[in-house]
């Protein structure tokens, strides 16, 4: 009998492909969803924000309760690279350490049990990734650190500056996902609106479009992590005018006071942000993501007034909010600005709930009555008798199921392919539909 191995990828999809590249090194261990079962278990960690490192603390001692004798418990990820000293001082239920430059060696890691950090973060060049939860959806990383300042975030500090992938690299990635089958690809990064600025060139993402473009059995694709000040008209026009990648634009704002804005040193003020995304709505068909921060040091009452009239006035589609916490090592955590107290930002992210509700269910009737294209998911989340499906614009996993509750067609529907649906009803946060044909 083989040798079993238990992962659980935490944080963003950019860990998820760094575990999935430690899934290709390991492809000798038989999976399993047990941990005590397993003969290693690794902890791909997220270190961005206080939840998250609690959530990765509280995995790994869970995973060391349950394991069974003469396993090996491994942590790698952005929070073993972040506190390495300390966490190989305290964290004595794990066995082996790494962070975010050696998920191509976690092989050779595993059987020397050997700890390594790498210097730096390392973009793997032609891993063989075993891609996971999809038959069709692949995340493809442009880039890994950033050159940006903004002053709630940590991410420079551990993952160093921007290093972006020749373009070859992904091309090529991206070529034999698709000779295997895959035709729907989001394009992630810190900041994508920066890749090949390291390079001297200042709209990579045009390069990515057309190249991308010209890759048979590429059918649809989204870029995720646009950044207001490294974004150009340009590649707003060129998503825009594009075949294969939608009108999909997931850039966050954080915030819209030009106070806040300076204060937070995101180099843009509320005027090109409100063009760009002026850009973005009229576009045909268009989806539009952001995030923001609530509780920012020095975030008065007039600037969260002012956050929330323009998240009321504009069309968005999905937004997020994040509780702001101090985070070592950044500009926030020492500013002069006055700190808000954790129960005014409760109450803030409450008021901010309450507007997301009313956007995201705006942006869900705006879809009654119309033919979709979608992909058949599975079972849905809500009962066994329902499909679950995306529409195919959609980000995969993030913004929202539709259930499929009749079929039209004369052939039964199959995981993973597109079709027509036709939107009858909003089912509280869901969308349900009736599939009509083949897309």
């Amino acid at each position: 009998m083989g040798k079993k191995l238990h992962l659980v990828s935490l944080g963003c999809t950019k860990n998820l492909i760094d575990s999935e590249v430690m899934l290709g090194r390991l492809k000798a261990y038989d999976i399993t969803q047990e941990p005590d079962e397993a003969d290693v278990i690794i902890v791909n960690t997220c270190g961005f924000i206080d939840a998250a490192k609690e959530e990765s603390i509280q995995t790994i001692l869970n995973l060391h309760d349950a394991r069974k004798k003469d396993s090996l418990l491994v942590m790698s990820g952005c929070l073993s690279e972040r506190y390495k000293e300390d966490l190989q001082k305290e964290l004595k239920e794990v066995d082996i350490f790494t962070g975010v430059g050696d998920y191509d060696k976690i092989d050779e890691l595993i059987e020397r049990r050997e700890n390594r950090f790498s210097p730096r973060t390392y973009l793997i060049k032609d891993a063989d990734r075993v891609i996971t939860g999809s038959n069709y959806h692949a995340y493809i990383k442009l880039s890994e650190g950033c050159n940006q300042q903004c002053a709630f975030c940590a991410i420079p500090h551990f993952k160093g500056k921007l290093q972006s992938r020749p373009l070859d690299d992904i091309v090529h990635e991206v070529e034999k996902l698709a000779a295997q089958g895959f035709y729907d690809f989001s394009f992630i990064s810190q900041d994508s609106s920066s890749y090949l600025r390291d390079f001297d060139q200042k709209d990579g993402l045009i390069q990515l479009i057309d190249a991308i473009e010209k890759i048979e059995g590429v059918k649809s694709a989204r870029i995720l992590y646009l950044y207001p000040s490294t974004l150009s008209d340009d590649v707003l026009h060129r998503i825009i005018n594009s075949k294969i990648f939608h009108n999909y634009f997931d850039m966050p704002i954080q915030h819209i006071s030009d106070r806040m804005l300076k204060i937070m040193r995101r180099g843009s003020g509320q005027e090109v942000i409100k063009h760009q995304l002026e850009i973005m709505r009229n576009a045909p068909d268009s989806f539009v993501r952001t995030s923001v921060i609530a509780g920012h040091p020095g975030e008065t009452d007039a600037d969260f007034e002012e956050l929330c009239d323009f998240l009321e006035a504009y069309d968005f589609d999905r937004i997020n909010v994040f509780a702001y916490s101090d985070e070592e090592g950044t500009k926030a955590e020492t500013m002069e600005e006055e700190k808000i107290p954790d129960e005014v930002i409760d109450a803030r992210i409450a008021v901010l709930q309450e507007i997301i509700d009313r956007k995201t269910q705006q942006s869900l009737h705006k879809e009654l009555g119309k033919e979709i294209d979608v992909v058949v998911q599975g079972p849905s989340s809500e009962h066994e008798f329902f499909l679950g499906a995306k529409k195919l614009a959609w980000a995969e996993d993030i913004d929202g199921e539709i259930l499929i509750n009749e079929n039209d067609m004369d052939t039964e529907p199959k995981i993973g392919h597109t079709y027509k649906a036709k939107v009858t009803q909003v089912a509280g946060d869901k969308l349900v539909a009736t599939l009509t044909g083949e897309s």
